[in-house]
């Protein structure tokens, strides 16, 4: 998502080989571009035409622009310390829009069910519901919205996946990134380490729990052709904020 939010509009108009619709002067492919104002190309990216601000495209994930000043910046992000879920959004496939992200063996998904624990002996009806996955931001890291002294932090794996620690651990695997992930308020969840091509949806079947699921990937410049030929689908992770202040948390501890 980031690498294709901030292109210019004047690059765009020869970038298709299969001309059908007429843009001002320019010939375009409508399946892949939008036309604003009848001048303006933006490509069509995870389902949704990115907007045209005063010579850029830009997601609304992740920017917004001003009406009377035409002018884009980015969305805030989250507040600290407050609550948000995240859900799958492309409205060209049906199969995947609006599904919930989940977490599960350690690790998040689209769809399924949410996996948590929550030791009833000890803690009894203080016990959080712990069945909606949720998340929280602290100073530009991403945890899991838990009750577990030492919480869970979030991380991106090598492999490109987003995981979670064990409760009372910090083990996080060699060559993962604890930061970069941004949580936009009215947008989305964005990564912003450097190669960053926003998120996709691999068809997948997830240790643990019951339904259908699909692997959330993040994709880059280096496996976005594969995941193409694997039959993975381009998704945007829209943020759902909990409420505007600290909110309950979302289980004891995801498993």
């Amino acid at each position: 998502m980031v690498r294709s939010t901030l292109l210019t509009a004047s690059l765009l108009a020869g970038a298709n080989t299969a001309l059908a619709a007429v843009c001002g002067q320019s010939q375009y492919d409508p399946a892949q571009y939008v036309c604003w104002s009848n001048q303006f190309l933006c490509p069509i990216k995870a389902g949704e035409p990115l907007s045209y601000c005063a010579g850029a495209c830009y997601s609304k994930f992740m920017y917004t622009c001003s009406s009377s000043t035409s002018t884009l910046s980015l969305l805030p992000t989250v507040p600290q310390g407050t609550a948000f879920r995240l859900s799958a959004s492309n409205p060209s496939e049906p199969l995947l829009h609006g599904l919930p992200v989940s977490a599960t063996s350690l690790t998040l998904w689209i769809g399924g069910t949410t996996s948590s624990y929550c030791p009833v002996a000890q803690v009894g009806a203080a016990c959080p519901r712990g069945n909606v996955t949720s998340f929280v931001g602290y100073e530009g890291y991403l945890s899991m919205n838990v009750m577990v002294p030492g919480g869970q932090a979030a991380y991106l794996s090598p492999e490109s996946r987003i995981g979670y620690t064990q409760a009372h651990s910090a083990y996080v695997p060699e060559g993962s990134k604890r930061t970069g992930l941004a949580a936009y308020q009215g947008g989305g969840l964005v990564n912003l380490n450097g190669g960053g091509w926003g998120w996709a949806a691999c068809p997948s079947t997830a240790p643990g729990g019951s339904g259908s699921y699909w692997s959330l990937v993040a994709r880059n410049e280096t496996n976005a052709e594969g995941l193409a030929t694997w039959g993975c689908r381009e998704v945007n992770l829209k943020v759902d904020v909990l409420g505007t202040g600290p909110s309950e948390f979302g289980a004891w501890q995801y498993s």
